[in-house]
């Protein structure tokens, strides 16, 4: 049934968008060819779009309405964007967002359509030099398209025409059709509208990624000049660096900002307002792009990515120079190979009933092209063929570090203090360390009645599998998830981690917390979105 925009359509929105940039990830950076072959475009959008979820989870759960979740939204995405196409992608959604969060009138609809045409409009202007064939020329054909009586259906007509302009894109930049593929920013802008799309259609989104306020494995962004040991020169063809800040700065600081860092480089976005923006650039001379953030007001979070290594490999066909140290991580669902790549691994994602060969993650090492690379099975059953696939790197010249981990819940807290800057043996040693004190469980449904150490089990029942052993039998995920996690946190625990499974009821991950929160003093919960098919809860306590 279609819904309007209110608060609880806002979440959905971003929750869908989230779930969408998750599941096509791997495929935009994949395509990503334009303004530079970094390879990042759709873990880009997926992080921008995490932090706007975030923000208005947060708001939401403080009990905030629709116009609080929609400028939460914007913010969000301002203050998380990430890349060229995220930082365009957070002033196309702070574009809709002024103009939707005006109180609604009668005719939503015709709010909605003037909310995309705002988009389209300060998302050209943000750009320094606006490029067709690239998502700014999809999301003009959404605004252009947008009609129908309703919400819902000028969200859709909005998408449909993306998709068109989309599969038109490459005959209107060389690059692409030199490729043969579409852009990757407007790839991802799609995936955005059709969740748009398919909230205002009543789609249920799925529960959050992560629980708000809870600290998800660290994202690794890319080194400075000559941290990785590659020569910063002038790259043909382009700048070796990428630049991004958020800025403070009066608004009437920006036209000359602007001005000055379009002399500096290219792919120049800044995008917000209100004293606050998001500055995005590729320059040879990082410290001149920092300085006029300066000289304009007082920048922070600065990040600059080298690409110059890549760029030239991309231009002249010859091999890229291998990063350092690299994190191989096999795992069953969508969701957590989007938090698993989030968190700077390289995914093998576990088709059900098809488990991955040898080669199969063997060719996964070969893809993160580093020289050290730590291997997280998180599957007792995949430990042989991961093994045989770090031997078959080993003969490749790749040192490779097989952690034993046994559930994804260990590979989670193996990520969240893997550091590249550490030696390699020091590395593996604080990962296996983090793993190993992860007890780990698994709440599953029974195919079939058999035998088990916690005695007879039906088809139905709900088993709660501790460290790998059936330890309990009960009637449903609530009442087995609160046992299990009972009886893991009476041996002691400060963290809780809960991935909920594609199957699992919605109210399953709120009911635990609650339970957690109110018998287990200082035990901390968090919550990721897993999308495992065929176990409907993970849990690991630390």
């Amino acid at each position: 049934m279609p819904q309007t925009l209110d608060a609880d359509a806002v979440r959905a929105w971003c929750r869908l968008a989230l779930q969408a940039l998750g599941r096509a990830r791997e495929e935009i950076d994949a395509i990503n060819v334009y303004p530079v072959a970094d390879g990042d475009t759709g873990t880009n959008l997926y992080l921008t779009v995490e932090s706007a979820a975030e923000s208005v989870d947060a708001v939401l759960d403080a009990h905030g309405d629709r116009t609080q979740a929609l400028r939460a939204m914007a913010h969000g995405a301002l203050i998380g964007a990430r890349g060229n196409s995220g930082t365009i992608l957070a002033q196309l959604l702070r574009g809709m967002s002024e103009i939707l969060a005006d109180t609604p009138g009668p005719d939503e609809a015709r709010q909605l359509r003037r909310a995309f045409r705002r988009a389209c409009e300060s998302a050209y202007q943000a750009v320094a030099h606006p490029v067709e064939g690239t998502m700014l020329t999809v999301a003009r054909a959404a605004a252009d398209a947008a009609a129908g009586g309703e919400a819902a259906a000028v969200a859709r007509s909005a998408y449909e025409a993306a998709r068109k302009a989309l599969a038109a894109t490459p005959g209107q930049l060389d690059v692409l059709g030199d490729a043969g593929v579409v852009d990757a920013g407007g790839r991802g802008l799609v995936a955005v509208l059709g969740a748009l799309a398919d909230a205002l259609a009543g789609v249920v989104p799925p529960v959050r990624l992560t629980d708000p306020g809870r600290t998800a494995p660290p994202v690794p962004y890319g080194c400075g000049p000559g941290r990785d040991g590659t020569d910063p020169h002038v790259v043909p063809g382009g700048p070796g660096y990428e630049v991004i800040y958020l800025l403070e700065a009066a608004d009437s600081a920006v036209t000359a900002l602007r001005a000055r860092l379009d002399g500096l480089g290219d792919s120049l976005v800044v995008v917000g307002g209100d004293g606050l923006w998001n500055v995005h650039i590729h320059v040879d001379d990082v410290g001149a792009a920092i300085e006029a953030g300066v000289e304009a007001g007082r920048p922070y979070r600065i990040k600059v990515t080298h690409f110059g290594d890549q760029a030239r490999a991309s231009s002249s066909g010859g091999p890229a120079e291998r990063v350092l140290r690299a994190v191989v991580a096999v795992v069953r669902g969508d969701g957590l190979a989007a938090l698993c790549a989030q968190a700077g691994a390289t995914v093998v994602t576990v088709r059900p009933g098809d488990p991955p060969a040898a080669a199969e993650i063997a060719e996964a090492i070969r893809r993160a092209h580093a020289r050290e690379v730590v291997l997280l099975p998180n599957d007792a059953e995949l430990r042989r063929a991961a093994a045989d696939a770090a031997d078959q790197a080993r003969a490749e010249g790749v040192r490779v570090a097989l952690i034993p981990t046994r559930s994804a819940v260990q590979g989670i807290a193996a990520l969240a203090v893997h550091e590249p800057s550490r030696r390699f043996d020091e590395d593996v040693v604080a990962m296996t360390s983090a793993a190993g004190a992860t007890r780990y469980a698994e709440v599953v449904v029974a195919e079939h009645q058999s035998w088990t150490m916690a005695g007879v089990c039906q088809a139905g029942d709900v088993l709660g599998l501790i460290d790998g052993d059936v330890a309990v039998i009960g009637g449903n995920l609530v009442e087995t998830g609160t046992i299990v996690l009972d009886r893991m946190l009476a041996a002691g625990g400060e963290m809780a981690t809960l991935v909920l499974g594609a199957g699992a009821p919605p109210d399953l991950a709120d009911r635990l917390e609650t339970h957690v929160r109110d018998s287990h003093l200082a035990v901390d919960t968090v919550v990721y979105y897993g999308g495992q098919q065929t176990c409907p809860l993970l849990i690991g306590v630390e």
